[in-house]
């Protein structure tokens, strides 16, 4: 790929434009002279290369030099500094900013998944802990599984389902609905409902 094809436009406005540069253009001695080059160019009178960004700012005077002129001069340059033999391939380092990015993305994600982790260990603990508490309610009432085994069986999946309900929920309870119930009143109704249906289950017929 043409070296004139990584050279990334990142910013345009009036009289004023940046550039991206591949590392093969930011070495000190091409740096230096790609910058002499550019500030010869008519209409141009503020050039600022940063070699360890790979950034290049170029201010000029559009009456003396429009953009499209700067731009094919700014190639017909990079394209001398090529055939010359000037470039050097370079493998593409990470800066400190990036490393330190890269570090920070890092510890975040790291952080997050363990936070993630911890949450549903939790979650899972308090499931058993529920789910042991309603097996040991069902266990004290062996005779209404003798009785009746279907309704018993329906009835022990509806606890597990109303404590998942609620566990699922739990953090809107406690952080919305409780604290503005007539704006989740819909949510009152249903979860007051389901109460009254479960309850209205155990009834015996």
């Amino acid at each position: 790929m043409s070296i004139q094809k990584e050279c990334i436009l990142r910013y345009r406005t009036e009289g004023h434009v940046r550039f991206q540069l591949p590392a093969a253009l930011c070495q000190d001695t091409v740096a230096v002279s790609l910058k002499q080059k550019i500030c010869a160019i008519e209409g141009v009178y503020r050039v600022t290369l940063y070699p360890r960004q790979g950034k290049l700012s170029i201010r000029f005077q559009e009456t003396a030099c429009q953009f499209s002129l700067l731009a094919e001069q700014l190639s017909g340059i990079i394209a001398q500094l090529e055939q010359t033999g000037a470039l050097v391939p370079v493998a593409p380092k990470a800066t400190v900013l990036k490393t330190l990015a890269k570090n920070v993305r890092e510890k975040a994600d790291n952080f997050a998944l363990t936070r993630w982790v911890s949450a549903k260990t939790t979650e899972v603990k308090e499931t058993l802990q529920a789910t042991k508490i309603v097996t040991k309610l069902a266990l004290k009432k062996p005779s209404a599984f003798v009785r009746d085994p279907e309704k018993a069986i329906i009835d022990f999946f509806n606890d597990i389902l109303v404590l998942f309900l609620i566990r699922l929920h739990w953090e809107q309870i406690t952080k919305l609905w409780l604290l503005n119930p007539f704006r989740y009143r819909y949510e009152w109704l249903a979860t007051f409902y389901m109460f009254f249906l479960l309850i209205r289950s155990r009834k015996p017929k």
